[in-house]
């Protein structure tokens, strides 16, 4: 360690000790609930009253009323300030504070917060929040192929600060902005921005300190106050890291400290610190999509982010569960549709390593009102001032599947412009299921919506959806959004052919992977798709489907609605994309069966895998993509013991397999 970080790491040990930090107090108890005309119960947050209806297409969308009593904490001292933060209110939320109208926000996804500091009492403090996700024709979605969940179900908190501190006020962004400007191997040029509350002068300063991901201090620097206009101090700020540790995906998710102070002369005001992964990437329109200067095929899911019996309000623990569930199928990357996500979850894929794609719920259609266009640009403005920081984020996605008369492309237009000015690093990008409309040369890359095999032709026209896109005279890089199949678990056909009726109450698991066989066949051969992202991850509330084996539900999830159960298609994605070993015997889940003459596939990444059936050894061909078949495999009458194992050459231990079938003799 130099004697310059050296002194610099001492200096900020001790300021550290010398400033008052910023508290957080969550606000998750002592909450009470009424809808529209019901009676008052007790409730904690995250919330949702439609967790127990949001399958049925009569779920409640209307108003509802919550009121929080609370002491004010310690934290909350003399001479700071102190807001309430919530992290998402479904959808058009009024607040009010100790019988004073705080404000008023639009929309279902992102958070904001209200100052509350000359309100606060001591002692009976009440928050009440006025909320309804009735449907409004000037906030989006307006559309939609999923439930909206009523309720304040993200996080809220009290937040207390310095009287002049990194705003919180920003869009309840975090009030610093770092842009990676410059990123390669040898060095990282680095801009940042830092908002400041409360300041009346220029008089301050941002020092910033940087730690390489094993705590040595990489850099480190000082700058002076660069404007005050009026409502925020803002403060610029260059700065280089040499030979970075390059945030690479999931092969090494490795991210910096920055540690952020607000300094006045030699006294430190406040404080931030964020996590932050240093990377660059490209997407060429003929090879493909290149992390850090390396080819880096995007492989990938949707998400959505609700839960059986819980919606929108679930916690860490649930995002976390997703987020492994993801992992060990081995994806690279995420699609988080349709909506911005918990702030929890963009952390998940930093750490992990996720590349995601980011949007905002501009879908189907809009409203030619500049109410409705207003609230779009509000959306996605939110989205990326509080997600800035999230080194996984590569795009900004600006609409999903529109159509309709209301001239979209006037207001992708300005949500494009609007990107880019906000964050002139990252792409902007959209998913059509659609030709020859203008807003689809809009953005600077493209993805599209196609279901081949599920709602039209067979999965094998997959090339024929992609090639409709590509024109290698167009420097013009396309992927594929959204495909799939829908399936439930406990409907099975060994002879399924074509797809069933999509909108009938039979989808056997058996016909959503071959979809899935046949789609991504045809993908993986297309360099030029720069990613391709499964619809879905898990199965999902959409209260107006009336189809499988269950009501409400969309089910071309990969895993099911309550995560208990992943279906066949799960393992075929292990089998290409994991780097752990695994097999595993499809139809599993059909038993009974009724027919003796069947055939056995198998998913697996090793290189061979061997197949007994009630002992007695069966021949397996390699069809590629990790399928392995036996053909015309003969079972006994009764219970039958099928057993796969899996070889490498590296691995001493097979990996092993096992289910039981039973055969039904009349």
């Amino acid at each position: 360690m130099t004697s310059k970080y050296f002194i610099a790491l001492i200096t900020l040990f001790l300021t550290i000790a010398c400033v008052q930090a910023r508290s957080v107090t969550p606000l998750d108890r002592q909450w009470t609930f009424c809808k529209a005309g019901g009676t008052w119960e007790a409730v904690t947050i995250p919330h949702s009253w439609n967790a127990a209806d949001g399958t049925r297409p009569d779920y409640y969308r209307g108003p509802a009323t919550y009121r929080c009593h609370f002491d004010a904490p310690a934290a909350a001292r003399q001479g700071e300030r102190t807001f309430v933060r919530f992290e998402a209110v479904s959808q058009d939320a009024t607040v009010w504070f100790n019988g004073k109208r705080l404000g008023r926000h639009r929309g279902a996804f992102t958070a904001f917060c209200f100052e509350i500091t000359s309100l606060l009492r001591d002692k009976g403090n009440t928050l009440t929040v006025e909320v309804t996700n009735a449907p409004d024709s000037f906030i989006m979605p307006l559309d939609g192929d999923f439930t909206i969940f009523g309720g304040i179900y993200r996080p809220v908190a009290l937040v207390t600060v310095p009287a002049v501190s990194f705003t919180v006020q920003d869009h309840a962004s975090c009030g610093i902005y770092v842009s990676q400007t410059s990123v390669n191997r040898d060095n990282a040029h680095l801009s940042i921005l830092a908002k400041v509350d409360g300041a009346t002068d220029k008089g301050y300063a941002l020092r910033t300190t940087v730690f390489a991901p094993d705590g040595r201090v990489t850099a480190t620097k000082r700058t002076a106050a660069a404007a005050l206009d009026g409502r925020f101090l803002s403060l610029e700020q260059q700065i280089d890291i040499e030979q970075p540790e390059l945030w690479d995906g999931i092969n090494h998710p490795a991210q910096h400290r920055f540690f952020f102070e607000l300094m006045r002369g030699d006294q430190v005001i406040d404080t931030l610190s964020q996590h932050i992964g240093l990377r660059y990437y490209t997407v060429d329109a003929h090879k493909g999509f290149f992390l850090n200067g390396k080819s880096f095929p995007l492989r990938g899911v949707n998400r959505h982010q609700d839960r059986d019996g819980m919606g929108w309000a679930i916690t860490h623990k649930e995002h976390t569960e997703d987020m492994e569930i993801i992992k060990q199928m081995g994806a690279n990357c995420i699609r988080l549709a349709h909506y911005p996500h918990a702030n929890d979850f963009y952390t998940l894929c930093d750490e992990a390593g996720m590349l995601v794609w980011a949007e905002i719920p501009y879908i189907g259609h809009g409203t030619r009102h500049y109410a409705f266009d207003a609230n779009g640009r509000q959306q996605l403005t939110e989205l990326i001032r509080q997600n800035y920081n999230h080194c996984s984020i590569f795009c900004w996605s600006l609409f999903n599947e529109l159509g309709g008369p209301d001239r979209p492309h006037e207001l992708v237009e300005q949500l494009n412009d609007l990107a880019h000015s906000e964050d002139p690093t990252r792409l902007t990008v959209a998913a059509a299921n659609n030709d020859g409309r203008p807003e689809n040369d809009m953005t600077d890359i493209m993805a599209y919506n196609t279901y081949p095999g599920w709602y039209w032709a067979d999965p094998a026209t997959m090339q024929w959806a992609i090639d409709w896109k590509y024109d290698p005279q167009k420097n013009r890089a396309i992927g594929i959004s959204e495909y799939g199949a829908g399936a439930s678990i406990h409907q099975h056909d060994q002879h399924i052919d074509k797809a069933p009726k999509t909108d009938g109450d039979w989808h056997p698991e058996e016909w959503q992977a071959i979809v899935h066989e046949g789609n991504y066949r045809e993908i993986d051969k297309r360099p030029y798709v720069w990613g391709s992202f499964v619809w879905n991850m898990f199965d999902f509330a959409s209260a107006s489907r009336h189809e499988g084996d269950r009501l409400g539900i969309n089910d071309k999830g990969l895993v099911t609605y309550d995560r208990l159960t992943r279906k066949d298609a799960y393992y075929f994605y292990q089998a290409n994309w994991s780097k752990t070993p695994m097999v595993h015997i499809t139809s599993r889940r059909h038993t009974p069966r009724t027919e003796a003459i069947t055939d056995v596939k198998i998913y697996s990444n090793c290189e061979a895998v061997h197949l007994t059936v009630n002992d007695v050894p069966v021949h397996v061909e390699s069809r590629g993509l990790g399928v392995f078949v036996a053909r015309q495999v003969k079972l006994r009458a009764g219970e039958n013991d099928i057993q796969a194992r899996g070889i490498t050459a590296e691995q001493d231990t097979p990996v092993t397999d096992q289910c039981k079938w039973t055969l039904q003799v009349e």
